[in-house]
């Protein structure tokens, strides 16, 4: 996800260089073994898409920063850190400029993004979202008796240590 401006004109900038190469490719490597040639120009190509996969990317990010989402939609909880950085985009507000309202240095922002905002408790994610102005309509859906016991069985099954217990299904 590009995070803020620097990243966005970064990305533009080498997707722009990158065409151009593959533009000149032939020229430049017409005094070279055919095999190194195409070799070049497989690696500018393969670049190229890469780039091209961040052209999404791009577009999100110009699309939050001009104000065109309003509303994102999430389907679980682990989705609300990536939302708050589109949030900040939305909001206009660079990563100092979020700091600010919260009385952090830049370089602390950078590093909840960074990871996601792991770091971070609810109390500081609470204020964050209070910072950005996001609301959140919260709603939580509480399990039938059929999923709570299917959930319980699996969190009572033995398993490795540190293994992230896992739900089965009976429906199979």
């Amino acid at each position: 996800m590009i995070a803020n401006e620097r990243e966005y004109h970064i990305t533009q900038a080498a997707a722009a260089e990158f065409a151009e190469a593959l533009a000149h490719a032939d020229e430049q490597g017409a005094h070279l073994h055919p095999r190194i040639k195409q070799a070049m120009r497989e690696g500018i190509e393969s670049q190229l898409q890469e780039l091209h996969d961040q052209h999404d990317q791009l577009a999100e990010y110009e699309a939050l920063r001009d104000n065109h989402i309003a509303v994102l939609e999430l389907d679980s909880l682990t989705q609300l850190p990536e939302a708050l950085v589109r949030a900040r985009k939305a909001a206009g507000l660079t990563q100092k400029e979020l700091g600010r309202r919260l009385g952090l240095k830049e370089q602390q922002i950078q590093r909840y993004e960074a990871t996601r905002y792991a770091g971070a408790n609810l109390t500081r994610v609470q204020a964050v979202v209070d910072a950005l102005g996001v609301r959140i309509h919260e709603r939580v859906i509480l399990p039938t008796a059929a999923s709570a016991a299917e959930t319980a069985r699996a969190y009572a099954a033995p398993r490795e240590p540190n293994a992230t217990p896992r739900a089965t299904s009976s429906q199979s």
